[in-house]
């Protein structure tokens, strides 16, 4: 494969900005991979600046279709299709995206379940429930607090790097993003061919629990087309940026190699 020939696109997931992609990006584009990381509409600013915003009225009627038709038309203006990295409600933006055609390979980490793909684990449960609260206000965005964000996103994890990503990269959501992800909007043609999916998952992860990655992989009967998966060992919902995420980011890049795109 001609790497230089090949853009890739990272899409963030809820309560993150495009900066959680920031070492992914210096590593795909040292393999020669132009790299892009487009915001969800409104996450164009720092963390810091979203953070005290809230609770932020035009970000409270954020909806998960606005999202993806803000990324589709970001994609469809590139000169080729372009291999996407999405994680989380990204994940699953990924995949929506693949079934459009959009796309000539498309990798899902940690994958938000698409409609009909669910698991009554406690742990997926609790951990999305405050978001999906439908006695809260929908118009309302929700703030992460640090005590969730440790259980949902970073438990195992040593409390100095929980502190430093909550930190770093958790801003406030909209309700309306993840309640959409309940309706039509969110299902996948598991039976439509399509361009190379790989879905990763970790096995610590709370709040996309292994199995229903599991699950999601094996809803897909796709005729003549590539649709693998990889769990690993120990990672947490923050696998992208725990410790040795670059042994995901390698296995990605293997696997694209793989394709030959």
């Amino acid at each position: 494969m001609n790497q230089k020939s090949q853009s890739m696109v990272f899409i963030h997931g809820m309560y993150m900005t495009p900066l959680c992609w920031e070492h992914w990006i210096e590593t795909f584009q040292a393999k020669g991979y132009a790299c892009f990381a487009p915001a969800w509409p409104g996450r164009n600013r720092a963390v810091a600046e979203l953070r005290g915003e809230h609770p932020d009225s035009q970000l409270g009627r954020l909806t998960l279709r606005a999202v993806i038709e803000h990324l589709a038309g970001v994609i469809q203006a590139l000169d080729h299709k372009p291999i996407l990295v999405g994680h989380s409600m990204g994940g699953l933006i990924a995949q929506l995206l693949l079934q459009r055609g959009l796309t000539s390979a498309a990798v899902a980490i940690d994958s938000a379940p698409p409609l009909g793909v669910f698991t009554p684990k406690w742990s997926f449960i609790k951990s999305n429930w405050p978001h999906i609260n439908p006695f809260a206000p929908q118009s309302q965005p929700i703030q992460m607090t640090f005590e969730r964000f440790q259980y949902t996103f970073v438990n195992s994890l040593p409390l100095e790097q929980q502190r430093a990503a909550f930190e770093r990269y958790v801003v406030p959501e909209s309700r309306h993003v993840p309640a959409e992800s309940l309706t039509s909007l969110a299902r996948v043609d598991f039976r439509k061919p399509g361009a190379p999916l790989l879905l990763i998952a970790g096995s610590n992860d709370h709040i996309i629990p292994a199995s229903l990655v599991r699950s999601n992989h094996a809803r897909y009967q796709r005729p003549g087309s590539i649709t693998d998966f990889k769990e690993y060992a120990g990672r947490t919902h923050f696998i992208i940026r725990q410790d040795h995420w670059e042994e995901v980011a390698d296995d990605v890049r293997d696997w694209l190699d793989d394709q030959e795109l």
